[in-house]
């Protein structure tokens, strides 16, 4: 007879989700499964809904990355209305997007999985947590507030409020970039530009203690896929063609169409969990699994295309002679691209057209169907709408990044459980790397804001004859 550990609920990310872990008799590991316990409606509740309400309607699908479903809906509807809309708009969603992702990656880094690497991953969990770092490490807390306000704060600045703003609207963006604005902005340049470079040197001092976590958390082979720009295969957030890349760093497709994405992914789903399972549909389920954000761009890019960053980047793609598989470098490349982010935006606000006033095409749609992508922090972000003749949502599909990942994220789960749990007495710090696995992830789980309180846990180990054999509580 089998015994069962549950980790319910997964601490540090963002939304709630479970793990359970089989062993046999002998207290091997013999599965693991990652449950995702919340169900997403935005398909369903959206229906009915006119078109040009979505890009505002789906930013609300998240308080953490509202602006990424805000460029993914608003480009969905871009395709609806058939319009190119003006390159200095284009240049601003950009921006925003870039401040987003910067912002959420500094939340990932230094609020949910720094308390690991400062505090270590077997320290008292009554410590391990942003608390913690603040106390034991003020310098590098401070440094994560800082990075988060420089992003949150240009969102703000462009769309008017840092959650769900509404400046991005199909055909461009409701208002143009003011002098004032772009002063303010570029100022916040060097600072931020400063706490990157900061934060990865510190990074890469402490990265070697963690080779046993880096070669067991989600290391294996996989495909990568992401957008890359198009003009010369660097890395894109806002715009691009697809590639997808094998373990070796082989490309086995390239500038495929993301509004075709239908014809080469497709989802699969389990009734343990209500996240769906995309795959690479060439290879089929589960053969066809793959990769998305930071660790799986810096894969399958032929540069960053910033300065700095290209620099961080070589070095990073160092580290393998192929792709860089362990998915615990997820950590290393959400700096990589806060630095890109950073000097990304500078170039951007010093193009010349930026000020320009034309920022919106106005068009009725033209077309009963659009599909938008965009890279969102955790990953591909896909929207696809049909409409009817009146401009009404007639079906919508959403492929959250997140979900590109859920076979990998189960499959490291299982990966760290095997390693680090064994025999019939818990310690705290197994359960830990288990969860640290999914937050090298940095899944996004809940894509909305209704979660909150205290997240308590108890861990029964429990024998074949039904016995408690061991207990753990964690209070929330």
């Amino acid at each position: 007879m089998s015994r069962t550990i549950m980790i319910d609920p997964v601490t540090r990310i963002e939304g709630h989700a479970k793990i359970t872990i089989h062993l046999d008799d002998n207290g091997a590991v013999e599965d693991a499964f990652f449950h995702v316990t919340q169900f997403r409606g935005f398909e369903k509740l959206c229906e009915g809904r006119p078109f040009y309400e979505m890009p505002s309607l789906m930013a609300r699908i998240c308080g953490i990355c509202p602006v990424s479903h805000l460029m993914a809906s608003a480009k969905a509807c871009d395709a609806l209305l058939a319009v190119q809309i003006p390159e200095p708009a284009a240049n601003l969603r950009r921006i925003m997007n870039l401040a987003q992702i910067v912002q959420s990656h500094a939340l990932s880094f230094f609020h949910l999985s720094s308390p690991d690497l400062l505090l270590g991953l077997d320290s008292d969990p009554a410590q391990r947590n942003i608390f913690g770092v603040a106390q034991n490490h003020p310098t590098l807390a401070r440094d994560g507030i800082r990075l988060r306000q420089f992003g949150q704060q240009i969102i703000e600045w462009l769309g008017g409020k840092r959650i769900h703003p509404a400046w991005v609207v199909p055909g461009g963006v409701s208002e143009p970039l003011s002098v004032e604005r772009r002063e303010q902005i570029l100022a916040t340049i060097p600072e931020a530009r400063q706490i990157a470079i900061r934060t990865l040197d510190w990074f890469k001092t402490v990265v070697d203690n963690y080779r046993e976590e880096i070669r067991t958390f989600a290391n294996f082979p996989s495909l990568f896929m992401g957008l890359v720009n198009s003009k010369d295969n660097s890395l894109a957030l806002y715009d691009g063609h697809i590639r997808i890349t094998d373990a070796t760093g082989h490309i086995i497709a390239d500038r495929l169409d993301p509004a075709d994405y239908s014809a080469y992914i497709e989802e699969a789903v389990e009734p343990w969990t209500y996240l769906k399972f995309p795959y690479y549909k060439p290879q089929g389920y589960p053969g066809g699994f793959y990769r998305v954000g930071p660790l799986a761009r810096l894969n399958i890019i032929d540069k960053c295309g910033t300065p700095l960053a290209d620099q961080e980047w070589a070095e990073f793609r160092s580290l393998e002679r192929g792709a860089v598989l362990s998915s615990f470098h997820y950590h290393y490349a959400r700096l990589i691209e806060i630095l890109y982010g950073v000097e990304r935006i500078e170039e951007l606000l010093n193009t010349p057209d930026i000020m320009s006033k034309h920022v919106r095409a106005h068009a009725q749609p033209n077309r009963l169907e659009g599909v938008g992508v965009s890279e969102a922090p955790r990953g591909t972000l896909m929207h696809h709408y049909r409409i009817d003749e009146n401009g009404l949502i007639q079906t919508a599909n959403l492929i959250i990044a997140t979900g590109h990942n859920n076979m990998a994220m189960n499959r490291g789960v299982k990966q760290v459980a095997r390693h680090f749990i064994h025999g019939e007495k818990i310690e705290e710090g197994m359960l830990n790397r288990v969860e640290a696995v999914i937050r090298t992830f940095d899944p996004c789980l809940s894509c909305s804001t209704h979660a909150m309180g205290k997240m308590p846990m108890q861990v029964e180990l429990m024998g074949p004859d039904g016995r408690v054999l061991d207990v753990m509580k964690r209070e929330g």
